[in-house]
């Protein structure tokens, strides 16, 4: 399975967490990585995203450049458990598939999938990650390619 994990773009701090939106330089930002991604040989067939508006604003900017349909995944916001979107990847098996997320939640399934434990690594806004999982499960994934707005 190919999983490419993104955070979302640059968000302003205007309103209530659940609906900030993208600046400008966020969305220029998720566009120069979607074209990187549009480039490589690992194009997502289907992308997950949180419900959370600045998570949906950079699906949409992805999704037109990959012409690729997006779904809204309750699962992955800011603060949820990484496990269970490891549950729905093992139910799913859609590959290449991509998720448009959150700090920490980016961080934690990352590691989660690559190294088998929870404490998070770092992610840029509209930073992604390509993970190669043969088989998925925690420690089981090998990091192929990063993109970086």
């Amino acid at each position: 399975m190919h999983l490419i994990i993104m955070r979302h773009g640059e968000a302003g701090w205007h309103t209530l967490d659940q609906e900030r939106e993208l600046t400008e330089a966020g969305r220029a930002g998720v566009a120069s990585v979607a074209a990187q991604i549009a480039k490589s040989p690992w194009r997502p067939e289907r992308i997950w995203a949180s419900p959370y508006t600045r998570a949906r604003q950079t699906a949409a900017i992805v999704s037109e450049v990959l012409n690729c349909p997006v779904e809204e995944c309750p699962v992955i916001t800011p603060d949820d458990d990484p496990g269970k979107c490891l549950d729905l990847l093992l139910e799913n098996k859609a590959s290449p598939l991509m998720l448009v997320s959150h700090m920490p939640f980016v961080g934690c399934l990352s590691t989660l999938l690559v190294d088998g434990h929870r404490k998070g690594i770092p992610f840029m806004t509209a930073q992604a990650v390509l993970l190669d999982m043969p088989v998925v499960g925690p420690g089981c994934a090998d990091l192929k390619a990063q993109f970086l707005p």
